[in-house]
Parts: C-alpha cells; sequence; structure tokens
C-alpha cells in the first residue's frame, strides 16, 4: 500500500527525516509512534505529498507519488488532529462539503453522507452546528469528514484526543469497522492502550529514522523487559536489596517510599521466588502486582524518552 526508501527531508540544519524506511501494507491499522519532533508529521506530509522531500521514494498503490497524483489522492482519506469542520455549516452540510471533493455525482454523495452519519452515531445531531456538539460529537463528525468518500487509505492523527471515555470507545470501534470494510489505516495516538488495542503493526519513528518496527508482541521481544513485580507497603534494610538484585534474571529494582519495583529480563517464576524471600526473611508486605511489558515499556527503552516528551 505504501512504501517509503532512504526519505530524506531537511529543513535547514535541522534533519527531519533520516533515510527513512517504511512499509504499510494492505489491510492493516498501522500505527506510527515517536516522540514530538521525531518525524511524524513530516512523514506524513511527504506521503500525502504536501511537503518536498530532498531524497528517496515514495510509493503509494505501487504508484510515485507527486502532487498532482490526483487518482491516487481520491482513494485517501485524512483525519487530522485539529478538527477542520465550518462553523458555518451543520453536520450534514460539513460532511456534504468534503465528500464532495471527492464525489461529484449528487446522489451517490447523497447516500454516502447518510452512511457517514450513521457509521459515526450523529443522525441525532446532523442538523446542529459544530459549536453545538461536546467534544467527542466534534470528533465523530471530524472523522465522518475525512471517511464520507469510501478511502482506501486513511491517516488518523490522534482522532480521540480530549474525548470522553464512551466517545473514544465508538470512535475506535469505528476504525476497527473501517478496516473490516476494507480500509488500511495508518493511526497516530499518545495513548499506548489504544494502539495496543486496535493496531496490527507498529512502527517506532525516532530522530527521522524507523528504529522498531512489528507487531506488538514482536516489539515487547525486543527490550530486555520481561516482567515487572511490584511490592507496596514493605520495609527492607540494605542487605535485603542487594539479596533480592542477585535473585535469578533481576537487572534493575528501585525502592521508594515502602515500595519495590522489580524488573526482570525473563525467566520464570520471578514472583514466586521474590514470594519465597520475603516469607523465610518473615518480612510483611501488602498488594503485589506483577505486570508483562507493555508497548510503553518498549517505547521507553527504545527512545529514551516518554511518549509525551
Amino acid at each position: 500500500m505504501i512504501k517509503i526508501e532512504n526519505l530524506v527531508k531537511r529543513y535547514g540544519e535541522l534533519l527531519a527525516l533520516d533515510h527513512l524506511n517504511l512499509e504499510i501494507h494492505e489491510g492493516e491499522v498501522f500505527g506510527l509512534l515517536g516522540p514530538n519532533g521525531s518525524g511524524k508529521t513530516t512523514a506524513i506530509n511527504c506521503i500525502l505529498a504536501l511537503l518536498k522531500y530532498d531524497k528517496g521514494s515514495i510509493k503509494v498503490f505501487g504508484q510515485e507519488m507527486t502532487p498532482d497524483s490526483y487518482e491516487a489522492k481520491r482513494q485517501i482519506g485524512i483525519v487530522p488532529q485539529n478538527v477542520a469542520v465550518f462553523n458555518e455549516m451543520n453536520v450534514q452540510e460539513n460532511i456534504d462539503y468534503f465528500c464532495g471533493l471527492y464525489i461529484r455525482d449528487n446522489e451517490q454523495r447523497k447516500q454516502l453522507v447518510q452512511e457517514a452519519i450513521s457509521f459515526v452515531g450523529l443522525e441525532d445531531y446532523k442538523k446542529m452546528r459544530p459549536k453545538q456538539l461536546s467534544g467527542g460529537l466534534l470528533r465523530r463528525l471530524n472523522i465522518a469528514c475525512g471517511i464520507a468518500h469510501k478511502p482506501r487509505l486513511i491517516f488518523m492523527d490522534e482522532p480521540t484526543v480530549a474525548v470522553d471515555p464512551q466517545s473514544r470507545n465508538k470512535i475506535l470501534e469505528g476504525i476497527q469497522k473501517l478496516n473490516e470494510n476494507g480500509s488500511t489505516i495508518i493511526y497516530t495516538s499518545h495513548y499506548m492502550e489504544e494502539v495496543e488495542q486496535i493496531c496490527t503493526r507498529i512502527a517506532i519513528i525516532d530522530h527521522g529514522r524507523s528504529v522498531a518496527i512489528g507487531t506488538k508482541e514482536e516489539l515487547k521481544k525486543m527490550i530486555k523487559t520481561g516482567e515487572t513485580v511490584t511490592i507496596e507497603n514493605v520495609i527492607f534494610q540494605p542487605e535485603n536489596l542487594a539479596e533480592i538484585k542477585e535473585l535469578p534474571h533481576v537487572f534493575n529494582l528501585k525502592y521508594e517510599e515502602a515500595t519495590i519495583t522489580i524488573q526482570y529480563s525473563g525467566g520464570k517464576h520471578n514472583l514466586i521466588r521474590v514470594l519465597n524471600y520475603l516469607q523465610q526473611q518473615e518480612i510483611s508486605f501488602g498488594r503485589v502486582f506483577s505486570e508483562l511489558p507493555t508497548l510503553n515499556d518498549v517505547f521507553l527503552e527504545i527512545t529514551g524518552k516518554e511518549l509525551r516528551d
């Protein structure tokens, strides 16, 4: 669906994309992650031929993407992070306007607009103007405007920012339905749980390069952290911490405010071993948590940054 090879983009002395390579296959929900300034937005703008780049190649639908690739662009939908609708038009008029950029036939467009309204659940709001909508409903309108023409390829840039949980679930269900109906989706988000829930493959971009790519399971296997055990309300002496650090597979631990967090590089029965140690030393403790690695762990270990940095 998309093939990027050795893409280079500079803004003066700033190297925004540094020989970026990326392939996105048809039928995927492809997560594109990276800290602020990593090159995500620049890469998307280059794919859409909104920016000129210095070196490399981009193919979409098997053809080179250029500013006048109108046939390709008719098959692409864009849902921007910042809501882009007209306050002077009501819900139905907004969707009709954006759909009309791609579909000229009035009868076909009328049907597509009604389908889009139904798809995002705005049937009861179609005569209302954007200023009358809640944040979640406004995000749904933003999505409807981007997908009404039934594009093969959809770019979604943080579509759930600042919405309530009910609207977020509705949006995520809609994205999965779009994918089931045949659309390939490129999805950016700062909410890792969303990426884990809906993305079939994920790329992490940092300093303009793709530093890791794969399914969520494949990405988790790339990092050292295999399991994290947290124990609350436990009092340790320095010798206890030293002994725990020598348990099998422990590679890092943190102890503060009577809570210990132990990171393991793999292995089995890690929790049992540390609980046996506490029993042998007659050390009392409170709640215990055992967590497998998350995408947050992957992102932090690979980039050294929090996603929201």
